[in-house]
C-alpha cells in the first residue's frame, strides 16, 4: 500500500500535521503517522511546562509570534470542546530590580505590537495578583494559560484516527530511500511507502531530514530544563504563573513559577547541556550525541558568549540553594526545603554554525517532503497553526508533487 503523506514524529506537532491533513482531506487521502515510542508526546511535548503562552517574547511578524497568538486562542477552545483541563489564568512578568525597567518596558510595548491586551502595573498592584510575589513593576498577561498538552496530543491522534488516518506506535524509522513517487521508509516496524513525508521528529529532526537527502540547515544541540515542585503545604505562595523579566543576552526565560492543571507548582527550568538528545538527568549519556554536540563548532561559539551564564546554570543544576536564591528574587519566603525535585524536560535547540540559536519555527523543503526542523517553545501553544500551515504547503494527493513557496 502506497500512502499519501507519512509523518514521522508522533509529539504535538507531528499529530497536528496529521490531524490538519485528516480535516484537509476528510477521508481523500491516506495519512501514516509514525512515532518511535511507545505512547504519543514521549519528549518534548510530555516534558514541557504546560503553559499556553501568549506570544508576547516574539519579534513581531514572526511564525512564532503569529502562531502562538493564534494558538492562544484555538488551544483553549480546543480543551474546551474536548473537555480537556486547562485554565486562561493569565500570567505577571515582574521587574525586581530597576535596571529591568526598560527591558520590562520594551517587553510590553512587543506585547502591543503582537496585538496583545497587556497592562503595566505597579509594585503595589503585583499583590493584588500574587500577594506573595516582590516587584517594583509588573507585565499583565492576561492571555497566558495552562494545558493538559498530553491530552491534547491523545486527542489529536483520536481525531486523525476518526478521519481514517493509520497510526503506528513502537515505529523507528531507519532509512527512507527515494523512489520515482516519493519514498520507501524503513523501520523497525516495517517498511512502507509514501507520496509525501512530513518529518516532525523533534529532537532528531536533523538526523531524519539528512535521511531524507535534505539538509535541515542547522544542527539540533539538546539543553535540559530541570524543575522543583513547591511542597503542598507551600503551594499557597503561588496562584498562577509568575515569570521574571528575561535577560536578552541570556537565549532562555529564566526560571519562573507555573501552576499546572493538577494545582501543583512547578519552578524552574535551569538550562543545561544534555548528554543525550533524550537526557532528562546527568545520568542519560549518549556518546553519539555528546560527540555531535561537542565537536559542533556552532556549540562552542554559542558556548564562548554565554561562558558566565552557562557556568551559572551548571551551578544551580547541582546546587538547590543557588536554584533556591533565583527563585527568592520573585517569592522572598521560598525556602530551600519548600521545593522538591520534579521532572526535567530536554529542549530540541536548532543552532547554526555561526553560534546563533534558529529564533524562528524553521521548516525546510526537501524533494516530496517537508521537514519541521525547529519547533521547541512555544509549539504546544502553537501546534494547531504550525499544523494548518504545513498542511497547506502540501499538494494534494491527485497533484503534481511540488511544494507551495
Amino acid at each position: 500500500m502506497t500512502y499519501d503523506f507519512a509523518i514521522v514524529g508522533g509529539g504535538i506537532v507531528g499529530l497536528s500535521v496529521g490531524m490538519a491533513l485528516a480535516e484537509r482531506f476528510d477521508g481523500a487521502a491516506r495519512i501514516l503517522l509514525l512515532e518511535k515510542e511507545a505512547h504519543w508526546a514521549a519528549h518534548q511535548t510530555g516534558h514541557n511546562s504546560g503553559v499556553i503562552h501568549s506570544g508576547i517574547y516574539y519579534k513581531p511578524g514572526s511564525l512564532k509570534a503569529r502562531f502562538a497568538v493564534e494558538g492562544s486562542r484555538l488551544i483553549p477552545e480546543f480543551c474546551a470542546r474536548h473537555g480537556i483541563a486547562h485554565d486562561v489564568c493569565g500570567k505577571l512578568i515582574v521587574a525586581t530590580e530597576t535596571w529591568e525597567l526598560p527591558l520590562l518596558d520594551a517587553l510590553y510595548q512587543r506585547g502591543f505590537a503582537n496585538g496583545l491586551a497587556v497592562k503595566k502595573i505597579g509594585g503595589e498592584q503585583i499583590k493584588d495578583y500574587e500577594p506573595h510575589c516582590r516587584g517594583i513593576e509588573a507585565i499583565h498577561v492576561p492571555s497566558t494559560g495552562i494545558a493538559d498538552y498530553k491530552a491534547v496530543a491523545r486527542t489529536y491522534a483520536k481525531v486523525i484516527e476518526s478521519r481514517g488516518g493509520e497510526l503506528r506506535l513502537g515505529c523507528r524509522v531507519t532509512k527512507i530511500v527515494k523512489n520515482p513517487t516519493g519514498q520507501v521508509i524503513e523501520s523497525t516496524a516495517g517498511t512502507f511507502e509514501s507520496k509525501f513525508l512530513v518529518n516532525c521528529a523533534g529532537l532528531h529532526s536533523d538526523r531524519v531530514a539528512k535521511l531524507d537527502g535534505a539538509d535541515p540547515q542547522a544542527k539540533i544541540v539538546p539543553f535540559r530544563g530541570e524543575y522543583y515542585e513547591l511542597r503542598p503545604e507551600k503551594r499557597h505562595l503561588v496562584r498562577n504563573l509568575i515569570y521574571p523579566v528575561p535577560d536578552p543576552k541570556f537565549p532562555f526565560l529564566g526560571v519562573h513559577f507555573t501552576r499546572m492543571t493538577d494545582g501543583s507548582i512547578h519552578c524552574g527550568p535551569n538550562a543545561v547541556l544534555a548528554l543525550s538528545r533524550e537526557g532528562y538527568s546527568w545520568r542519560h549519556v549518549s556518546p553519539r550525541d555528546m560527540w555531535d554536540s561537542l565537536t559542533y563548532k556552532g556549540f562552542w561559539k554559542l558556548a564562548g558568549r554565554n561562558m558566565a551564564d552557562g557556568l551559572r546554570e551548571m551551578y544551580r543544576s547541582f546546587s538547590k540553594k543557588a536554584f533556591t536564591r533565583s527563585l527568592r528574587r520573585l517569592i522572598p519566603e521560598i525556602e530551600t526545603d519548600d521545593l522538591v525535585p520534579s521532572h526535567a524536560g530536554v529542549r530540541a535547540q536548532a543552532l547554526m554554525d555561526n553560534g546563533m540559536m534558529v529564533d524562528d519555527f524553521l521548516i525546510v523543503e526537501g524533494q516530496n517532503s517537508l521537514h519541521v526542523c525547529n519547533a521547541p517553545s512555544p509549539a504546544a501553544t502553537a501546534s494547531i497553526p504550525i499544523g494548518r500551515a504545513v498542511a497547506q504547503r502540501i499538494p494534494a494527493p491527485n497533484q503534481p508533487v511540488k511544494v507551495a513557496v
